[in-house]
């Protein structure tokens, strides 16, 4: 359940609470405004100046990170009151600010406090959408499957936000923008840190179509059966030894009407829900990690869930591909050589090498929906773990314009990512001598290798951004907003980046009626439909003309000036069309 939170402009020490937590600039870095308040303010009175005597002797100064905390023995309104270092608040970026409230929401859940008063200096009475991501992400708490003494006795379930400014007049649109935001971001925790036995291929799938149902989004299923049929073989080779069969999943945002400026951005995500190496298997230690192999298809689901609320004016795409690497009888082997929905033959080196298969075919099928920026996010090396550590991603662009957007998007969301280079040269070592490429190369460069075979199968999609996340999207201890476990880490971006797009989106013309709300999520067509419906469905969309920007304007990277809505997924040519038997039904039990 989302947190009820209030704003109020109010002093802190006169407010009621189990735990107060009040943000403190660093000193000379105080608010300028005339008649500007301390958060601060009626603490040192009501304490008999005892705040004062302890911030002089434990040298607090309020620099970032500076933290105390004191008992107020009834004093004030609260139990306990934690002061947190800011530095200077002008310099805060929306990260500082978010795990600020984080570290807030931890207190209170570690306090078993369910009231939480959290007190703002002047400046961030405009920040209240990261300060309640904050709040909503580091309150987050995975413990579905804990009972007894291990289940929480008491939870954070109200925060006051206590400003010294003035409320601002759009205060409950950012508040619920945050909590829309944090939402996304938590299922996407949520999913990746459900255990392997309970969110095997089809069950994701099914997760998948209950949010779709919920948020009102477009989605298709395409189950063992129909990836088959459209030629997905990568795919269906490393999900064949799991009894649990690999499936993919096509959520679709497309905004009614047309508008110049609009773009069509597709985001795929690496689904593996367990991985066990396959018969290149892994060692013992550290295996039951791989439940977290799928923290790049969940990315995608809890972005495509923002997306759905918030409506922005962009052409959105969220693919994900699902499935279990399991040793069998019939699992692939190296070896092998497999075809590709790309056409692409590829021979198999390394069963534990498999996330950039089901992303080749799953990338393959992106193409077609001609994007003008296409995004992968995966798990997919421990090279770019051994370069960047487990707190930052790695990621690849196609191009510096391109590169450049996603940095913009990177140092908004805050969120830690560094751009690492796609070495031409580390090519060779994806030649093969019995196919038209292999998909592993040397162990040195091994992230580079990766990204270069990923660049295989985006066809001629010029705007590509791959992002490699096996170090941050599962923390092995708390860093920032993110807890141990699944983190999320990526859709902060992938969001930000949506939001610039819609942002710089022309004003919509020729709007056409909203389609009525459908009682369930949209599927793949029941055996027996017309034909003709079924050929309109497979074939592209019509471009139709649309004028050009005026002159001195430069459209952003990848802008589209014709307005074009392919919602349906791409099919092989004379592919059948997905059928009902094709489509995974919704799971009748909502995962939290």
């Amino acid at each position: 359940m989302p947190l009820k939170i209030t704003v109020r402009s109010v002093l802190p020490a006169r407010e009621v609470g189990d735990l107060m937590v009040v943000g403190v600039p660093a000193s000379g870095a105080a608010s300028k405004k005339k008649n500007s308040r301390s958060p601060l303010d009626g603490f040192d009175r009501a304490l008999g100046g005892a705040l004062g005597r302890l911030l002089k002797k434990e040298e607090f100064k309020g620099k970032k990170d500076q933290q105390l905390s004191l008992s107020t023995l009834g004093r004030v309104k609260a139990d306990r009151l934690i002061l947190v270092g800011l530095g200077d608040v002008a310099k805060l970026g929306p990260g500082d600010i978010r795990t600020f409230a984080a570290k807030a929401a931890r207190a209170a859940n570690a306090d078993k406090a369910k009231r939480l008063v959290l007190g703002l200096p002047d400046g961030l009475e405009g920040r209240l959408r990261e300060v309640v991501e904050g709040l909503e992400m580091g309150a987050y708490r995975f413990t579905k499957y804990m009972t007894g003494d291990r289940k929480p006795k008491a939870e954070l379930t109200q925060v006051t936000i206590c400003l010294t400014a003035n409320v601002p007049a759009d205060a409950k649109a950012r508040v619920d923008l945050g909590q829309t935001v944090a939402a996304g971001v938590n299922l996407a925790r949520d999913l990746s840190n459900e255990p392997p036995n309970v969110l095997f291929p089809e069950a994701f799938a099914a997760a998948a179509q209950v949010m779709a149902k919920e948020a009102n989004l477009k989605v298709q299923v395409f189950d063992f059966r129909e990836i088959q049929k459209r030629g997905m073989r990568l795919l269906q080779a490393v999900g064949q030894g799991s009894e649990h069969k690999p499936c993919m999943v096509h959520f679709s945002h497309v905004p009614a009407g047309t508008s110049a400026g609009r773009r069509r951005i597709v985001i795929v995500g690496k689904g593996i829900t367990f991985d066990s190496g396959g018969l290149s298997i892994k060692p013992a230690a550290g295996m039951g990690e791989m439940k977290h192999d799928m923290s790049g298809a969940a990315n995608v689901v809890g972005l495509m869930q923002i997306v759905a609320r918030l409506k922005p004016n962009v052409e959105v795409h969220g693919i994900f591909a699902a499935a279990e690497n399991m040793p069998d009888g019939n699992a692939y082997r190296p070896g092998d050589v497999w075809p590709s929905l790309d056409g692409k033959s590829v021979e198999i080196i390394n069963t534990d090498a498999e996330g950039r298969l089901i992303l080749a075919d799953a990338l393959a099928y992106a193409k077609a929906l001609e994007p003008d920026l296409l995004i992968d996010n995966a798990t997919l090396t421990g090279a770019c773990v051994v370069a960047l550590g487990n707190s930052c991603s790695g990621w690849y662009a196609s191009n510096d314009a391109t590169a450049e957007e996603f940095q913009a998007s990177v140092k908004g969301s805050g969120e830690q990512m560094w751009r690492m280079p796609l070495l031409e040269d580390l090519k060779d070592q994806l030649k093969s001598d019995s196919a038209d490429l292999k998909h592993t190369g040397d162990r040195w460069g091994g992230s580079i290798s990766a990204a270069l075979f990923l660049r295989e199968f985006i066809g001629n999609v010029q705007n590509w951004v791959h992002c490699d996340i096996a170090g941050p999207a599962m923390g092995d201890r708390v860093r920032g907003w993110d807890p141990k476990g699944g983190t999320g880490h990526g859709v902060l971006t992938f969001l930000d980046l949506i939001e610039r797009a819609s942002r710089n989106a022309g004003a919509v013309t020729n709007v056409a009626a909203p389609a009525p709300a459908a009682s369930a999520p949209s599927v793949a067509k029941a055996p027996g439909a017309k034909k003709k419906a079924a050929a309109a469905k497979a074939a592209p969309a019509k471009k139709t003309a649309a004028k050009k920007p005026a002159a001195g304007i430069k459209p952003p990277v990848g802008t589209r000036h014709v307005a074009q809505s392919k919602a349906e997924g791409p099919a092989k040519k004379n592919a059948p069309q997905p059928s009902t038997d094709g489509a995974r039904t919704a799971a009748s039990r909502r995962r939290r």
